[in-house]
């Protein structure tokens, strides 16, 4: 492991892998189903979906042709889980020194872009559907406006909700 990747500065404590997981040749060969419209950039994205909705927007999914009969079943109201690539971000960090903890934490127990998989997930609610179109209005997003989609799911309360400690 190296301390940062070259030309990119890690803060203190932070531990980047010594390969860039997006070079490895064994792939699993994801497709993007269209993608997250949302008011965000670089620079203006909120950290999570409760600053998203505090903040407010008009959050949106555009579906590609091929997939929209997928959305068939889907109603308004329904919560979902939108997966996303946060293609962006860094992926050679292990241990990162986020602002809100006391030191460094592994990337597993972060919800952090930066990961070896930059695989985002989103639980919202779907306020608005037009299969034909193939647009999806949410509740929030917490994605870069142009962010691909990986995929949808419902989220399930019967399922999804993990049972009470004992």
């Amino acid at each position: 492991m190296s301390e940062a990747s070259p030309g990119i500065a890690a803060r203190p404590g932070e531990v980047a892998l010594s390969f860039d997981p997006a070079r490895v040749a064994d792939d699993a060969h994801l497709r993007f189903i269209g993608r997250l419209r949302s008011p965000w950039s670089r620079g203006n994205c909120p950290k999570n979906l409760r600053e998203a909705r505090e903040a407010g927007g008009d959050f949106r999914a555009e579906i590609d042709p091929p997939f929209r009969p997928g959305l068939q079943g889907l109603a308004p109201g329904m919560p979902l889980m939108v997966l996303y690539w946060t293609g962006l971000a860094r992926r050679d960090l292990i241990l990162q020194s986020p602002a809100h903890r006391d030191g460094p934490t592994g990337v597993f127990a972060l919800r952090s872009p930066a990961r070896p998989n930059p695989v985002a997930v989103g639980v919202v609610r779907l306020l608005a559907l037009d299969q034909t179109a193939g647009m999806l209005e949410f509740d929030a997003l917490d994605a870069f406006d142009g962010t691909p989609l990986l995929d949808i799911k419902p989220w399930l309360p019967s399922v999804d909700v993990p049972p009470a400690q004992e």
